[in-house]
């Protein structure tokens, strides 16, 4: 017994568990998991807070921070650890509240600012942030924005004009820092883990055969990473492996190439080398991908080619580019020394349409489709060398 609550123990020891290739330890006064089966409310909330608080939970989030401080994760990848750990420790599939209690407890004792809000048996955790996101809940408490991290375990499917959800008021000390969604590097994922895809594509009357190495897990690490703004998307790096596997390749067969050229000949890249599958069809649901996942995936629509586009561009040539949204579709337009076409005029300087996603007609640089010249568009992120 442990204040008066029941416990056990997974194993006899530390719990280890891998993470990306590193080996992580839960030290064992900590695994001593406790019991949580009453109904969720401010009270039992609090008294099991209380109880979780008297353990020895020092030295994992000691370990934890030690990880944080050698390997510098982005806040994403660091959740993803934590939820781990709160997984080795108290299963989701046992008991999903206090799974649940065991994550807002780690990520407030590392110094997050995170709070739940209850409704009947379920369970919503926020964590502060400054991040636009658009498809899952926020709520706003003192001011401040806060931002769900387990609507997906619902389904992503809570009316929130039914269902009223109740702060739980919850005092934690040294719980202040705001989560950013920003991803400036990927896990060293293991080589064994990965897998060639072939992909190929014709230009210019002839064939083009890529052997690109992905790996799935990069699907699973960003299975549940909402809809953020086009920069966020845009910014995200690619796995050394996928990375090594084709921007090299790309550019042997660039060489010699000029600069348009070479552009066009990414365009094509980004627009024949894949099916077109709306989000609708592909996820159920509103779905942005980073470049490397949109390599991973069959099909993608839009978005997911221009965020592709933009990275190709970017790391071969690092020209300015805008994106241009519709109401009904986005593209993309780069400056060149000289423009192509009709030029889209920006903060005095011209950009030429370079259409990455497969229209009715094989358009090249500076042409867009006739359905949308006179359609109004907004500029959703300009980028600048």
């Amino acid at each position: 017994m442990l204040n008066g609550l029941p416990v056990w123990s997974h194993s006899s020891g530390n719990t280890r568990f891998d993470f990306y290739g590193d080996t992580i330890e839960v030290p064992f006064d900590f695994t001593r998991v406790l019991d949580y089966k009453e109904p969720l409310s401010a009270g039992s909330i609090q008294a099991f807070y209380e109880k979780l608080n008297a353990t020895h939970y020092q030295p994992v989030v000691e370990a934890l921070q030690a990880y944080k401080q050698d390997h510098k994760p982005d806040d994403w990848l660091f959740y993803q650890l934590i939820r781990k750990t709160a997984q080795q420790t108290s299963p989701k599939a046992e008991n999903y509240n206090r799974y649940t209690l065991y994550k807002w407890f780690l990520l407030n004792k590392l110094g997050y600012d995170a709070i739940l809000s209850i409704n009947g048996d379920k369970v919503l955790m926020y964590v502060l942030s400054d991040d636009n996101i658009y498809d899952i809940p926020y709520r706003m408490k003192d001011g401040k924005k806060y931002v769900c991290l387990n609507y997906h375990d619902y389904g992503y499917n809570i009316d929130f004009n039914k269902e009223r959800f109740d702060v739980v008021a919850v005092n934690i000390d040294g719980a202040k820092n705001a989560f950013s969604y920003k991803l400036t590097q990927m896990p060293k994922f293991d080589e064994k883990n990965y897998r060639e895809k072939d992909i190929q594509f014709s230009y210019a009357d002839a064939t083009y055969h890529f052997k690109v190495k992905t790996n799935d897990e990069v699907k699973n690490l960003l299975a549940n990473y909402p809809v953020t703004d086009y920069q966020q998307y845009f910014g995200m790096p690619m796995s050394n492996e996928t990375y090594n596997s084709l921007i090299p390749q790309l550019k042997r067969d660039l060489k010699g190439k000029s600069e348009k050229s070479g552009v066009s000949f990414l365009m094509h890249f980004t627009r024949y080398s894949f099916l077109y599958r709306p989000d609708g069809e592909n996820f159920g649901k509103e779905k942005r991908l980073s470049p490397e996942q949109t390599l991973l995936y069959e099909g993608s629509d839009c978005e997911d080619r221009v965020a592709l586009f933009f990275y190709l561009v970017k790391e071969i040539y690092n020209l300015p580019m805008i994106v241009l949204a519709y109401p009904d579709h986005v593209s993309i337009a780069v400056a060149f020394d000289k423009p192509v076409g009709t030029p889209i005029m920006y903060n005095g300087k011209a950009y030429s349409v370079c259409e990455p996603t497969p229209q009715s007609k094989d358009l090249p640089v500076g042409k867009m489709p006739k359905s949308r010249s006179n359609k109004t568009f907004e500029v959703a992120y300009a980028y600048q060398p």
